[in-house]
């Protein structure tokens, strides 16, 4: 009995002991290190800028607001906005890019791409293109799932099938559109694909854009449409953005990364 109210004692000393204690507070410390390093890695980097050519805003998850440059970071949850007189090239991680014309606000609402062997199985692209235009190309994971890559916008949702196409959503903003007819687009959105397929759906109606098809979906309560070339819109941008200079530096030459914007 005595040995066993020793056996007590001495662990009873233990537990308060200052050098237990620092364990204790280690311990703390390295859980909430992991914690840390669990969320940082939950929210990767879904790509980067490879072109800019004017002013770009991200507004992160967080609310936080950044200016971005070339080589800066962009994340899921992200919403990009370019300024007036501002295109931007993303690269994504699965070599998806997607080009932005001026005064476009465009959302990563979600993206997941795992290279081999997970090749597939957290397959997840979620973009919204609120105002504006731009053009995109799939990627590695629109190739290999291409039912797991989808653009939202007011209009409609547009699916692919290995694909490049050009996305462009008026709303009495697009007077400055060059088209065929010289008219001004009417509201709504428009797509022309330029190679693949595209599947433009919303509640009125799915219809599928072939290689060199244009389409127009007016509203979300209007089935979309297929258009004469007479009457389409192709989203163009500049050579200097669209075309691929390898390392990105042909268009902005700052090595900066991102600045929050106070």
């Amino acid at each position: 009995m005595k040995n066993l109210a020793s056996a007590d004692e001495t662990t009873s000393h233990s537990t308060r002991s200052p050098k237990n204690g620092n364990r204790v507070a280690g311990y703390s410390l390295l859980c909430l290190a992991c914690l840390c390093f669990s969320a940082s890695a939950w929210a990767g980097s879904a790509g980067s800028i490879t072109h800019l050519s004017g002013v770009l805003f991200a507004t992160r998850a967080d609310g936080t607001s950044k200016l971005l440059s070339v080589k800066s970071e962009i994340m899921e949850g992200d919403t990009l906005r370019t300024e007036k007189d501002t295109f931007a090239r993303i690269k994504f991680v699965d070599n998806g890019e997607v080009v932005l014309r001026p005064e476009t606000v465009f959302k990563v609402d979600a993206y997941a791409y795992k290279p081999a062997p997970e090749a597939g199985q957290q397959d997840n692209i979620l973009f919204s293109l609120l105002k504006g235009g731009l053009r995109s190309v799939t990627g590695m994971l629109g190739k290999r799932s291409p039912d797991k890559f989808k653009m939202n916008t007011a209009a409609a949702t547009i699916g692919i099938r290995g694909t490049h196409f050009g996305a462009l959503l008026c709303d009495n903003d697009c007077a400055n559109i060059p088209t065929v007819s010289g008219q001004t687009p009417g509201n709504g959105l428009h797509t022309d694909t330029a190679q693949g397929t595209t599947i433009v759906s919303n509640a009125a109606g799915s219809i599928i854009v072939p290689a060199g098809s244009f389409s127009y979906t007016p509203s979300a309560n209007t089935p979309p449409r297929l258009v004469p070339p007479s009457q389409g819109i192709q989203v163009v941008m500049p050579t200097s953005i669209s075309s691929n200079k390898g390392s990105g530096g042909g268009v902005g030459s700052s090595d900066s990364g991102t600045c929050t914007v106070k």
